[in-house]
């Protein structure tokens, strides 16, 4: 039945069976998380032979000669540099490696340019008091918060299937001076899945921005992060920007968090020779060098780049299923009843759903009462306000298949309970 466009006395009926269900479901005891993107315990088993590699008989000593377990190198060990620059597809000289978090290396960059200008003649950003970021929408709650943080207003850019909408991105970037930055996730973006397309990296690659300081966080986290037998296919900014001569744009970021072990993971951010040399005057006072010894456990652990592309097959082999698990869910338990819309990604970690206008906040609650944590609704939103209160991020990494089935069912449950109350209260 479509709740939409069937009879009240049909609509109550429908309602007086699902509070059956939801009620039986409450006294189940559930207590299942699907809060955040976390790696499930059988992703995480899979890197557990990298902390063999090194140990009291290593050799410690990197490809440049510096003894890992001491002091120096503030930018990484090379061969790390290497990996990451083909990971994220520049120039290895570009490259930093930090610690585990690159988080906290987006943190850091937002927070060196609130103290320094980033280009000459232009102010540190803590003195624009009226300064803005454009936030991509929905996106990245902790993106959203370092910003908000920092003072900044948060402007919303609806999202497309193509990426943001660069029509709107180009008139607040070359008009307004005030605008100092983005936030991207440009493949598999958190929460919907979409990858950014090769109109929409040149159109980034070809902006004007009336800011000099101007800035585009590039956060490829999903960019080796495949479920899909037919991966998504990224244009590479870096060679966009280089051609257009506005290389100093982009910041780009990515990690091993959800590669090997998100504590323990490492990051890297890759920028323009201008930004860097600002950066790292910065780095030069906060840190004397990250964790070498964590860069060499798993330089050795993957050898090469080739090596990480082999053990994300594994990953897709845990992470597939869980999918489609999600999917099938919402197929076979909301298509009928036509009240919700979802993502299919072919990667990343995340399945966005927009259930019915004005009920997503409802759906968390009922889900929590009855034992299933979901990620809050509005989180996908600057400010935590989704103005249609009716986007949802589903999680399915972490728990194991057989509770996101039991989940996934709660869910659906919930959705379809929420939408039923909201159209009879009409």
């Amino acid at each position: 039945m479509d709740y939409l466009n069937c009879g009240r006395e049909e609509l109550e009926k429908e309602y007086d069976a699902l509070v059956k269900k939801y009620e039986n479901v409450k006294g189940m005891g559930l207590k299942l998380n699907m809060a955040r993107g976390k790696p499930g315990k059988e992703q995480l088993d899979l890197s557990l032979e990298m902390l063999d590699v090194l140990n009291s008989k290593s050799d410690f000593v990197g490809a440049d000669g510096m003894d890992c377990r001491n002091y120096g190198i503030l930018e990484g060990i090379e061969e790390c540099r290497q990996l990451f620059g083909e990971i994220l597809g520049v120039p290895s000289e570009t490259v930093m490696v930090g610690g585990s978090s690159s988080l906290n290396m987006m943190f850091d960059t937002i927070s060196c340019m609130m103290t320094k200008p980033v280009v000459d003649g232009c102010k540190p950003w803590y003195e624009v008091k009226d300064r803005k970021f454009l936030c991509p929408v929905p996106g990245y709650d902790r993106h959203f918060g370092i910003t908000e943080y920092y003072g900044f207003e948060m402007i919303p850019v609806p999202m497309t299937e193509n990426g943001p909408d660069m029509d709107i991105v180009e008139k607040f970037v070359e008009n307004d001076a005030s605008i100092k930055g983005i936030w991207c996730v440009p493949k598999y973006s958190n929460p919907q899945g979409i990858t950014y397309s090769d109109e929409t990296v040149r159109r980034f690659a070809a902006l004007k921005p009336a800011a000099k300081d101007f800035r585009i966080m590039w956060d490829n986290a999903y960019c080796i992060h495949d479920i899909s037998d037919t991966p998504d296919e990224l244009l590479n900014i870096y060679d966009e920007c280089k051609k257009n001569g506005t290389e100093d744009m982009p910041i780009l970021f990515c990690s091993t968090s959800k590669i090997t072990f998100p504590g323990a993971g490492v990051a890297a951010m890759a920028a323009s020779d201008n930004n860097m040399r600002v950066f790292k005057e910065r780095y030069n006072y906060q840190v004397i060098s990250y964790d070498k010894l964590n860069m060499l456990r798993h330089i050795k652990y993957f050898k090469d780049f080739d090596g990480v592309m082999e053990h994300m097959q594994k990953h897709k082999a845990v992470l597939k299923p869980k999918f489609d698990i999600v999917l099938n869910a919402l197929d076979s338990q909301l298509k009928t009843v036509g009240i919700g819309e979802w993502t299919n990604p072919n990667g990343g970690y995340f399945v966005s759903i927009d259930v019915l206008s004005g009920t997503a906040k409802r759906v968390v609650q009922l889900c929590k009462e009855a034992g299933v944590v979901l990620t809050g609704a509005g989180a996908t939103y600057p400010y935590g306000n989704d103005p249609d209160d009716k986007n949802i991020r589903i999680a399915p990494t972490f728990p194991p298949n057989d509770e996101l089935e039991t989940a996934m069912d709660v869910f659906c449950i919930c959705t379809r309970l929420a939408a039923c109350e909201k159209l009879l209260s009409k």
